[in-house]
């Protein structure tokens, strides 16, 4: 008899001590993401903060520039080694999951990632074949900022409408001389800007998603193409054979953008404060209207979700991926932490807490320029192939062989359309 309670008792003390273990298990995580140092410390903290409330769970940081970042995740998800939590672009979504399965399912760990606290509109966005792939950050959208010393040298009212666009180069170059532009757009700004005016004109998106092709005739592309050309005539902006003169630094950081001769921009309101931090004292950018066209029915703008954070599909630990995830968009110290280094937030929990702290603000120029995006009509929503890095590159060649003489504005078109189609065909089957 004793024997056979000495036994139960070592049986019970076994149990007992395998389920401490298996309560007390360390899990190793691992997180990446790009940016900027201030991206990084802020994430840093953030994590710091989350390891101290759950010891058992580490997080080795995998943090990188821009540059590099998406070849890198490339090759790891390739050989199923990508970080367990991932910061993704919205863009990436055809390239690594066409079908939904590239990432986690982030449905299936809604026990521990509050999904309540994000528009069901949003994470529709980022959900493919039924299957939430990433949550979006922020979102954002291209809107007008124009320096507020240079406008008024100008003696010009910021535009409201193309034509007032238009005008206002031939001003500039009047009044203020040939290095003084209205704005300065990058191809892709450009490409962006261009949809808008042909959305706003035919109510028709570039893209036909279901057709598998550019959604536009011959004659629109000519009319697409024909709308750059008469920006850069009538010195609305610098062609691109004028910008790429100025080397390939970033535009923020190049001398006629600091000096005022480029007069604004057309840009993501999430990253406008440091092209507004760069200008010389005592500038500053002041939000512009929207160019409508009368009767337009929509603004074309291009909304996408800034930035998501996902979970990689081989992942070992969802579970606590998704705890990090949460912490970081809807707990107290993770909001505190992050604030609005990668946009306004989409998470109720961080808008409330961020405005009561007087983090979010009205008039900071990427709150400012979200509302006015929101508040114009914006039913067309962008596919993720709009972004292709290929589509995006075969613009600016377009672009540039115009603007070198090269090709007339027909020639260009038929080009784009033609190779464009073959891209897009490719990258949707």
């Amino acid at each position: 008899m004793k024997k056979i309670v000495l036994r139960t008792l070592i049986a019970a003390s076994l149990s007992m001590f395998a389920y401490q273990s298996v309560a007390a298990e360390q899990v190793d995580l691992r997180m990446s993401w790009w940016g900027g140092n201030g991206r990084h410390q802020v994430t840093l903290k953030a994590i710091e903060e989350f390891q101290k409330q759950n010891p058992n769970i580490r997080v080795k940081s995998e943090y990188t520039g821009w540059d590099g970042h998406l070849s890198r995740l490339t090759t790891q998800i390739a050989g199923g080694t990508e970080p367990d939590v991932m910061q993704t672009n919205w863009n990436w979504l055809p390239i690594f999951s066409k079908d939904g399965g590239g990432f986690y399912d982030l449905n299936k760990v809604s026990e521990y990632l509050d999904l309540t606290q994000f528009d069901p509109k949003e994470l529709q966005t980022t959900t493919v074949n039924g299957k939430l792939n990433g949550i979006p950050i922020s979102v954002t959208a291209r809107v007008f900022y124009f320096n507020d010393i240079t406008w008024k040298n100008a003696g010009v009212d910021y535009p409201k409408n193309w034509d007032e666009l238009l005008a206002a180069g031939k001003t500039f170059n009047e009044k203020l001389g040939e290095k003084y532009y209205p704005v300065v757009l990058e191809h892709q700004d450009t490409f962006a800007l261009l949809r808008s005016y042909m959305i706003q004109k035919h109510n028709v998106d570039m893209i036909n998603e279901e057709q598998k092709k550019f959604g536009y005739t011959p004659e629109q592309w000519v009319e697409f193409f024909q709308m750059y050309k008469d920006m850069v005539d009538s010195h609305v902006m610098p062609s691109s054979k004028y910008y790429a003169s100025f080397g390939k630094s970033n535009m923020y950081e190049m001398k006629p953008w600091i000096a005022g001769e480029w007069a604004g921009t057309y840009m993501w309101n999430s990253t406008i404060n440091k092209y507004s931090d760069n200008l010389k004292p005592p500038a500053k950018l002041d939000l512009g209207h929207y160019p409508m066209l009368e009767g337009a029915t929509d603004a074309g703008l291009f909304f996408k979700p800034s930035q998501m954070f996902s979970i990689g599909k081989s992942s070992k630990h969802p579970k606590e991926a998704a705890m990090l995830i949460n912490f970081l968009l809807n707990s107290k110290e993770g909001i505190d932490a992050l604030k609005l280094e990668r946009g306004v937030p989409l998470s109720k929990a961080a808008v409330s807490q961020l405005r009561a702290n007087g983090v979010i603000q009205d008039s900071d120029p990427a709150v400012s320029g979200l509302n006015l995006a929101l508040s114009l009509p914006h039913t067309i929503n962008a596919v993720p192939y709009f972004d292709d890095p290929q589509i995006v590159v075969l613009f600016q060649d377009a672009i540039q062989t115009i603007d070198y003489g090269k090709k007339t504005v027909k020639e260009a078109a038929e080009d784009f359309q033609r190779q464009g189609d073959r891209i897009l065909k490719r990258a949707m089957r």
